[in-house]
């Protein structure tokens, strides 16, 4: 009966949708009906109101929506929506004050001379759109009123100028900013927790241990790393609707000459190009770049954004009229003097003022933050009484918010009715069963969802379809690719929504604005182009995802809180570096070890001069170490020949046999429940017996498909897979070992300052001892105990105050005792600070030699963060998708 609530549910749904009723009302109206409907027939037809759900029952279902609805409203932990409603006023401010209209008609100008130039500006000015509105309708109404007349004019084919418009306004989809962008990383967000779990569950299922290596994780994403990811994306995708235009244009010049119109190329024209393009290149700098550069949180950004549009419609309304831009020159200044201040005197912190100077800086900052705020209320101002315009977009942003945030509502509670029903479950058996792994899946998922933007929008596609099988792919180890690789991808095929008929919204809104002359068969034709465009650019991401992870890896690796290289996500990366480095100056680094091996250690402390010696010698251990890496890795790619497909068989059985498994649980659960008076009949008990033997004997069956040499050949395999996994351990616990003496002695040092500092005040406490009461001297020794303590290489200079505290600590404080115990530390002081002066001229000259040449190699895991041209490696590196299903 699941089953049947299950496709009574898909079908409401449908009918819903088709029937023209709100998609905001009909995703939640389904699952309600059918969550009441199946209760009520488990109430009077069976054991209960749970009788005919999968798991749990309407009430678990109920908390469930109760739970998602706090998530989207309450939790402050889902601040990413935040940035819809400022993306969304920034894209109808800039579409209200004619900005817009502007791009589309100095564009248009400005490449009408080059073959199908009209063409190409609709394409470059949507690709701006894009990446300051977002806003699909907004785009396309603009340009079908402004462009299509122009192009139809000038005798484009109308396929082609339709084509056109419609496709370029769809670039808002997967340009960042974007909406869809933000929902989707909102629901890959726990979409990762799943496949987390799901990928541990199958880590111990595979190998018998507890715990899974945390690089083999799935990592989670983020709206900014949605941002970055789908850049180079969108830009392959504007790339390829240019070319595809150009290219037609020389084929067929007929059906989009070029335009030349007269008095086109001249110094004003230049200045209006100028004015209409640099302001919204640099609120995308602003927006983008605040977020690349990890200055601002997606949030953030869209505040800029927002800020940015209504300064830049409050010239705009009044474009002609003198002082027109003054708000917006006052904005500019401001931000200028801003940034000198901050240049000139550094942080600015009210909380840090020390001298003049800091004041100085303060009331400075204060003058430009005070100015951009009056530039900022100034515009809105203007937007508020020009045309009410600021009161119409924020209507529209209302609106628009409502409408997203009351769909995400009802799509989450949808999916619990889904999987209320089994439907998770089925569409994971399914999926899995799939003959050819995750790429079979993958092809799947994505054809259904392209299909199903034949019909629904972007929203429902990406709230309904990504929660279901987003954590079944990002779960799978052979694969193994990134939560924000799978985002784009994703976000690129549901951008083909726009486009499909029979429900292709930017068809319908071309439709809406365009003459009589077009007719909608000429808009479907001229659009099929540019879907199988869009198919290309899937199909180009999808070979290198490269083009998506680069970027957000990136911008971890070289932001302010970039993961330190003991990371374990980075090792294999950095593993590959450091091998290649002593590949090429193995010989260079061994050298640098025997010379410092040469250098005189005797006037060092023994301590130091045991860990200096041992650690050049199990440096030169590191080479032959990574040469055993590179051996065992070797070793694990000539053996994986064999064994991937036996692994892959033996893998596919036991996941359909635990799978049988679980059934049979819960089936064991009914027939414990059976009986006179218990929640399940005793026919119930009975065939749930039945089916229990059954499977049993299908268990057996799948288990016994397994080759009887499995266990040999694993075994085996593990062996030459554990000696990898040995050789790297033991290398990085070799370069470690080798490294740190350099770390502590730099350190010791660079405190040499610090330490001759301590010799008056020891004086002086040698002097207070004798003349403080008992409690008073401990305290004072104690303090200067701590103080000495915070130096690096200090143990001897201790010892004397260790035991001077424990005399007047003691029952019989001894002052004269105390006063010879601070007396060994002030020797030991001077002794100390004799050999740091002999090693900061003899020592530390040849260890900075000595670690010129190993910080990027032996010394690399020890550094606080990578370099910038091996961040830039390391990136790359990662940016590939690693298959590691066969340590699983």
């Amino acid at each position: 009966m699941e089953l049947f609530f299950l496709a009574l549910l898909v079908v409401l749904m449908a009918f819903a949708l088709g029937s023209g009723f709100p998609v905001a009302f009909a995703l939640p109206g389904a699952a309600i009906l059918t969550i009441g409907l199946a209760a009520g027939a488990g109430y009077l037809f069976s054991t209960g109101t749970d009788a005919f759900f999968d798991s749990g029952g309407p009430g678990q279902w109920l908390s469930a929506g109760v739970t998602n609805f706090r998530g989207i409203y309450w939790e402050a932990e889902r601040d990413t929506l935040i940035a819809i409603p400022l993306f969304v006023f920034m894209g109808i401010m800039l579409q209200r004050s004619k900005i817009a209209e502007d791009l589309l008609v100095t564009m248009a100008r400005l490449f009408g001379p080059v073959p199908g130039g009209l063409g190409i500006s609709v394409v470059f000015v949507g690709a701006l759109l894009a990446a300051t509105t977002g806003i699909v309708g907004a785009t396309v109404v603009a340009m079908g009123l402004i462009s299509l007349p122009a192009m139809l004019r000038n005798n484009y084919s109308v396929p082609l100028a339709t084509g056109t418009i419609a496709a370029s306004g769809t670039l808002g989809q997967i340009i960042p900013p974007s909406i869809v962008l933000i929902i989707l990383a909102d629901q890959l967000a726990s979409a990762v927790d799943q496949a987390g779990s799901l990928r541990q569950t199958l880590f111990k299922d595979s190998t018998g241990e507890l715990s899974m290596p945390s690089d083999f994780s799935v990592v989670s994403t983020s709206a900014g790393e949605m941002f970055l990811g789908a850049f180079l994306p969108g830009l392959v995708l504007v790339g390829l609707y240019m070319l595809f235009i150009l290219g037609f244009a020389l084929m067929n010049p007929k059906a989009a000459p070029a335009v030349h119109e007269e008095g086109t190329f001249t110094r004003k024209f230049a200045g209006k190009v100028v004015i209409t393009l640099v302001p919204p290149l640099a609120l995308i700098f602003l927006v983008l770049g605040s977020i690349i550069g990890g200055i601002a949180t997606v949030n953030q950004a869209g505040a800029i954004g927002a800020v940015g549009a209504m300064v830049m419609a409050g010239y705009r309304l009044k474009e002609g009229e003198k002082g027109a831009y003054s708000p917006a020159i006052l904005a500019i200044l401001a931000l200028l003097g801003l940034a000198v201040v901050i240049s000139f005197f550094g942080e600015v912190n009210i909380k840090r003022i020390e001298n003049s100077q800091d004041v100085l800086s303060l009331i400075l900052a204060l003058i430009a933050v005070s100015l951009v705020l009056l530039a900022i209320f100034w515009s809105g101002w203007r937007t508020l009484k020009l045309d009410d315009t600021l009161r119409g977009v924020m209507v529209e942003t209302a609106k628009t918010t409502s409408l997203v945030f009351i769909i995400l509502l009802g799509a989450a509670m949808l999916t619990s009715a889904f999987r209320a029903f089994g439907g998770e479950h089925l569409v994971k058996e399914f999926l899995q069963g799939l003959p050819g792994g995750f790429w079979a899946q993958f092809l799947i998922v994505m054809l259904v969802i392209f299909i199903l933007g034949f019909f629904l929008d972007f929203i429902e596609i990406a709230v309904v379809v990504v929660p279901i099988v987003a954590p079944i792919l990002l779960s799978d180890p052979g694969a193994n690719v990134t939560a924000v690789w799978l985002g784009v991808m994703i976000g690129l095929n549901i951008q083909t929504s726009f486009l499909t008929p029979p429900f292709g919204f930017a068809l319908f809104y071309l439709r809406g604005v365009a003459p009589a002359v077009v007719k909608t068969i000429d808009m479907y034709k001229g659009v099929i182009a540019f879907i199988a465009l869009q198919l290309f650019a899937l199909g180009i991401v999808g070979f290198y995802p490269q083009l998506v992870n680069y970027l957000p890896n990136r911008s971890s690796l070289l932001s302010e809180t970039a993961p330190p290289p003991k990371n374990p996500r980075l090792q294999y990366c950095m593993e590959t570096l450091v091998y290649e480095d002593f590949r090429q100056n193995g010989d260079s680094i061994l050298a640098a070890i025997d010379k410092v091996e040469g250098v005189d250690l005797s006037y060092l402390p023994e301590d130091l001069q045991d860990d200096l010696a041992e650690g050049f010698e199990t440096a030169k251990e590191a080479l032959p170490l990574m040469m055993a890496i590179r051996d065992a890795e070797d070793a694990v790619a000539e053996a994986s020949g064999s064994f991937k497909p036996i692994h892959t068989e033996v893998r596919a059985l036991e996941r359909d046999a635990r799978r049988i498994d679980a059934r049979i649980e819960e089936l064991k659960v009914i027939v414990s429940r059976s009986g006179d008076g218990a929640v399940y009949s005793a026919a119930q008990g009975e065939r749930a017996q039945e089916q229990i033997d059954a499977l049993q004997l299908e268990h057996d069956a799948i288990l016994a498909r397994i080759p009887d040499n499995w266990d040999e050949v694993y075994g085996e395999f593990s062996k030459i897979q554990k000696a990898e996994t040995t050789a790297r351990q033991k290398y990085r616990r070799t370069v470690d070992q080798a490294y740190e003496p350099i770390l502590e002695v730099k350190a010791i040092l660079a405190d040499a300052d610090t330490v001759a500092a301590f010799g008056p005040e020891l004086e002086e406490l040698k002097a207070q001892v004798p003349q403080l009461e008992p409690e008073a001297a401990v305290e004072a020794i104690a303090a200067m105990r701590s103080k000495v303590g915070e130096a690096e290489g200090t143990s001897d200079i201790r010892k004397g105050l260790t035991e001077a505290r424990k005399i007047m600590r003691s029952r019989e404080p001894n002052a004269v005792e105390a006063v010879a115990e601070i007396d060994k530390s002030i020797a030991a002081l001077q002794a100390d600070l004799a050999w740091r002066e002999r090693a900061a001229k003899e020592l530390l000259p040849a260890l900075q030699e000595y670690d010129t040449a190993v910080v990027n190699n032996i010394g690399l895991r020890q550094q606080a963060r990578l370099p910038t041209d091996m961040a830039l490696d390391v990136a790359a590196c990662l940016s590939s998708h690693r298959d590691v299903s066969l340590s699983f």
